[in-house]
């Protein structure tokens, strides 16, 4: 009887101090155990988002400046479910070490290109003001605000603000997130190096890092701006050459010596109060239209004046954008093989190791018409060796229709030939059947044909590829937005041979000469193994020589950013549908 009764006063007993010390599921998170003092008043914070007036002065504990954490809010909630509604960062009443250490990340979010009032950077004093009072509703404001603004921060640092796709970007960002509220518990709660954690959540990549030491450097130059009140450099009507006469010429090299495009004359340089443009300023002129996508001529025009007075914090929003894009990029794109910088007009191209092989110039999209070249990820699989250009019924409707009314000739005059939906030459079509996709429209292979003698493809559903042009003359261009949204390379054979390195069939520029020139049409050859390219937008760039370029924002899309931007969290990140500008069809 005696033998039966024990387990039965256990279990009572076991009941009783349940009831005593409240009963809680089994702790899942790795941090060192703390308090539930303050459970009751964590989980109200949780929920509501916002402590009810009467129990705090939000005037000298202010709550958090973007309060709605509503994209959040599930993984505040797991969070603190995770930890048995334990507090997170303070103990007895104290800011942990970790906290003060994120406090101090915040404050200097501007050199990661983030938003120090994003993450409550003003508000932090005061709460940890506030603490000393050992007010419970006190302690509970500072752990959710903590709590939410480390979530918001590490994301914002692993995956950017803004979900790409916002922007009709075609980067998927999911496969980098982290399951935050598991990541913040172990990782980051009781991090003894917060900054080396924060290193691990950026993107391992050097132009990554370049990026974010000339953010630091452009911050700082833009602070010396701000307190000079430098005046805009007056424009001109007509270039100024060497020997030519330029009245703010003292200003101009000042101008020129904050970027470092002109040497520094040291601290007791005098102003020369010459009006000369000479050959110094011409060179100095000269370094900053390189790394200003400008015609490198060393003339003082109107749009290198132009350029010169845009304001260093607009230089500072252009290298923000590109940390920001460069947080997309997952695996294996932010090591890309392939990289075109649309704004730039530039293709890159790195070796296994991501070193620099070689850059060359590119076509791309035109502004006007709705013919931007898209921004995306995606594998090159395969070459064509002198295609054919299948005309997209679109074109063939807006620029051959008139020509082949006016004349039945005219198609076969410019290396043309319509065929039906299987590829059988016809001779007997109208003008209609070509308008209505009736009837396709091809360029037959060879030099004049419009996309040149080799093509790039990485199958993907805007039809948008690079292919080689015999418009060569479009390369001497500094501008180069001319294509109805495929990308056009300098030089064709090059990449080609580069290419296929290593992919079998002994490929060398020669024999990719030979396949271009003499081969068969339409020949396909397949890649072994594919290579990652990526299709990317950055108007702030560092080389690898480490100058900082900058470039027009040709399709606004930094424009678009820094407006969303401007409307603080929370940002725009669940995934969306991709439209691009393009036309699936209309494009070459």
């Amino acid at each position: 009887m005696k033998a039966l009764l024990r387990p039965a006063i256990t279990a009572c007993a076991l009941s009783a101090l349940l009831l005593v010390s409240g009963c809680h599921r089994h702790r899942k998170s790795k941090s060192a155990l703390n308090t539930t003092a303050y459970s009751d008043q964590l989980q109200e914070l949780v929920k509501k988002k916002a402590l009810p007036p009467e129990k705090v002065d939000t005037s000298k504990v202010p709550n958090l400046r973007w309060p709605n954490f509503s994209d959040y809010e599930p993984i505040v909630t797991t969070f603190y479910d995770d930890r048995n509604y334990e507090v997170a960062w303070t103990r007895d009443g104290a800011p942990t070490a970790t906290a003060t250490a994120f406090i101090q990340q915040f404050h200097d979010a501007a050199v990661k290109g983030l938003i120090p009032e994003d993450y409550d950077d003003s508000r932090w004093a005061n709460r940890v003001q506030a603490l000393t009072s050992k007010s419970a509703d006190a302690i509970s404001l500072f752990d959710v605000a903590m709590t939410v603004n480390v979530m918001r921060y590490i994301s914002d640092l692993r995956i950017g603000r803004v979900n790409p796709q916002h922007f009709s970007f075609d980067i998927n960002v999911q496969d980098k997130k982290y399951d935050l509220a598991e990541f913040v518990s172990d990782n980051a709660v009781d991090a003894t190096d917060v900054p080396k954690l924060i290193e691990s959540v950026e993107p391992d990549s050097d132009e990554y890092r370049k990026t974010e030491a000339a953010l630091a450097h452009y911050l700082d130059l833009a602070k010396q701006q701000g307190q000079a009140g430098i005046e805009p450099l007056p424009t001109v009507a007509k270039a100024v050459a060497v020997g030519g006469e330029y009245p703010a010429a003292d200003a101009l090299l000042t101008r020129l010596r904050l970027e470092g495009d002109a040497p520094d004359g040291g601290s007791d340089a005098q102003a020369s109060h010459s009006s000369v443009f000479d050959a110094a300023l011409s060179d100095a002129v000269k370094h900053y239209q390189h790394r200003h996508g400008i015609a490198e001529d060393g003339k003082l025009t109107a749009q290198t004046i132009k350029s010169l007075n845009v304001p260093m914090d607009e230089r500072v929003a252009q290298l923000q954008d590109s940390l920001e894009r460069w947080r997309w990029l997952p695996d294996p794109y932010l090591h890309a093989r392939l990289m075109v910088n649309l704004p730039e007009f530039v293709l890159r191209g790195f070796d296994a190791n991501h070193k620099l092989d070689f850059t060359m110039r590119v076509v791309v999209g035109k502004v006007m018409g709705e013919h931007e070249t898209p921004v995306f990820t995606h594998m090159m699989k395969y070459l064509v060796f002198r295609p054919y250009w299948n005309v997209p019924v679109d074109i063939a409707r807006k620029e051959l229709v008139p020509h082949i009314e006016a004349n039945r000739g005219y198609l076969a005059s410019k290396n043309f030939e319509v065929t039906d939906s299987k590829g059988v030459v016809q001779t007997d079509y109208t003008a209609r059947q070509v308008g209505q996709g009736g009837v396709m429209v091809r360029e037959k292979p060879g030099p004049k044909n419009s996309l040149g003698l080799v093509k790039f493809i990485f199958p993907n559903q805007y039809d948008i590829y690079l292919h080689s042009t015999p418009a060569v003359s479009l390369f001497e261009q500094t501008r180069r937005d001319f294509s109805h949204g495929c990308i056009r390379v300098q030089k064709p054979a090059d990449l080609a041979a580069w290419v296929l390195q290593g992919q079998g069939g002994d490929w060398d520029l020669q024999k990719v000469q030979e396949a271009m020139n003499n081969g068969p049409d339409n020949k396909t050859v397949s890649l072994k193994t594919p290579l990652p390219i990526v299709i990317f937008y950055l108007t702030a760039i560092v080389d690898e020589d480490d100058e900082v370029h900058f470039f027009d924002d040709i399709y606004r899309y930094d424009e678009e950013m820094q407006k969303v931007f401007s409307k603080g969290p929370p940002y725009p990140q669940k995934p969306e549908q991709v439209v691009p500008k393009t036309k699936q069809g209309d494009t070459a």
